[in-house]
């Protein structure tokens, strides 16, 4: 190995280790059992199944009893946990901005009767335009998005959703606990680029926007194709009488002779999708009413402002019939550069469903799987590429959390490993055979709303077109 090979390591590698002894102190109870689960998830080949094939894993060193005794003893420190995944290096925008990417999943849970705060969850693609409630956790993620297009993203922070939580008001919570965070680890300084938040269509932008309004946060989020905003209230006319309109003409996303002229225009040639027109308009707000969110709210509704941006493209890779994407932007007064680095910017949010699906599919689903994911990503400038004879070479910064996991047990030995050996034990006394398990574990109910009043007729199915989202 060259002298400059092993300096372009050794940064990577403490960085690795540092990071490992973080995550071991987060850790109060079975800390070494735990720590070891998470390398033994690290270094196994193919999905994680089951603890009983994780203990068979050489680096793990303890027992099958061992590993589920972790599982059920161990405790992670949550709150040490999210200052840890906020204090590593994170990846950043060309304008070295930092692009938050939020979104909710969930883990399906139908035959776990023990785990309580089930809900139902609706789940897509499981039959031809068939959405199947589910009973499952469902999780609010936040990770930090690379520039380009990557499987890779950085993991930093999980919250359980709780049965009746306002996934607007528990995601601005969320957002504002880890923005103050990450400036307090000083990933963000006075005069840096304001964080970017970028959500999909389930979320209520304008009320995300206006909780996070003291905060350095700018929110870009897709709005459905139904809504219906409102320009700026026209001034006021001299010797008028009444009350001062709040709200000027409707923007009816369904209907273009609305629209007017746009402030911006943009056209760029993509190689996947063809030609995109990128088109915005400023100062556009939703007429807001005391109801579904701000139903709780006093006084006056305000008024949140922002940048409308539509874009059409020519063509999907699939072959698809594109449709065209509408997106809300905190900010006013948007350049056409604004307009692209946005929309651009929108497109890197699905970089988030290969994190989803490689925690479901492969890794499993804990906070100790998101240590263990940021473990992948501070090795890989580390990892060499191991690739199965029918598989393409791929450049050693272009590898895929999947790969770098291949390399990661040849990576292990090189990083610390403040976990300590297993002390040599007999098995415990069992129950007595014939005896019956006298603590069974309790059962809990899935979380279904209860409507109000005691009608036991069904209403008749509206027959008048889908009502306009002017809320």
């Amino acid at each position: 190995m060259s002298l400059q090979h092993h300096d372009d390591r050794r940064e990577p590698l403490a960085e690795l280790s540092r990071f490992r002894g973080e995550f071991y102190s987060c850790l109060t109870a079975r800390s070494d059992a735990l720590f070891e689960l998470a390398d033994a998830v690290l270094c196994g080949d193919g999905p994680v199944r089951s603890l009983a094939e994780l203990s068979l894993v050489g680096e793990c060193r303890r027992g099958h009893g061992g590993l589920y005794a972790a599982l059920a003893q161990g405790r992670v420190d949550a709150d040490r946990m999210r200052q840890a995944l906020a204090s590593v290096p994170l990846p950043r925008a060309a304008d070295d901005r930092l692009v938050l990417a939020v979104d909710v999943t969930c883990w399906l849970r139908p035959d776990a009767h023990t785990s309580p705060d089930r809900i139902l969850c609706h789940t897509y693609g499981r039959g031809k335009d068939q959405h199947i409630p589910v009973p499952g956790w469902p999780y609010s993620i936040v990770c930090a998005l690379e520039p380009g297009r990557s499987s890779w993203t950085a993991p930093l922070d999980a919250l359980r959703l709780a049965p009746g939580d306002d996934t607007a008001t528990v995601t601005a919570w969320q957002l504002r606990d880890l923005v103050e965070r990450l400036i307090a680890a000083g990933q963000w300084q006075a005069g840096d680029p304001d964080v970017l938040v970028i959500a999909d269509a389930g979320y209520d932008a304008p009320r995300l926007a206006h909780l996070l309004r003291d905060l350095p946060v700018q929110v870009l989020a897709r709005m459905r194709s139904d809504r219906v905003l409102r320009r700026p209230a026209p001034p006021r006319q001299p010797h008028t009488r009444g009350r001062p309109a709040r709200h000027g003409g409707e923007f009816v996303f369904g209907q273009p002779d609305t629209w007017g002229t746009p402030d911006t225009e943009t056209v760029t040639d993509t190689r996947l999708y063809g030609t995109a027109l990128a088109r915005s308009w400023d100062r556009l707000h939703p007429k807001l009413t005391h109801r579904s969110s701000w139903a709780a709210a006093d006084g006056t509704l305000p008024i949140v402002e922002g940048t409308v941006i539509r874009l059409d493209i020519d063509h999907l890779p699939s072959g698809a019939t594109p449709k065209p994407v509408w997106l809300w932007w905190s900010g006013t007064d948007a350049t056409a550069a604004d307009t692209d680095r946005l929309w651009q910017a929108y497109l890197r949010r699905f970089d988030i469903e290969h994190t989803f699906r490689l925690f479901k599919q492969t890794l499993g689903w804990t906070w100790l799987i998101l240590a263990a994911y940021t473990q992948l990503r501070l090795a890989r400038p580390l990892a060499a590429d191991r690739r199965r004879p029918w598989e393409r070479p791929v450049p050693a910064g272009r590898l895929t959390p999947a790969r770098v996991r291949r390399d990661f047990r040849h990576i292990r030995p090189t990083a610390a490993c403040p976990a300590r050996a297993p002390k040599p034990t007999s098995p415990g006394p069992r129950r007595p055979p014939g005896r019956k398990n006298t603590r069974p574990t309790p059962r809990h109910d899935v979380h279904t709303p209860r409507k109000t009043g005691t009608t036991t007729t069904r209403a008749k199915k509206s027959t008048n077109p889908r009502p306009r989202r002017t809320g």
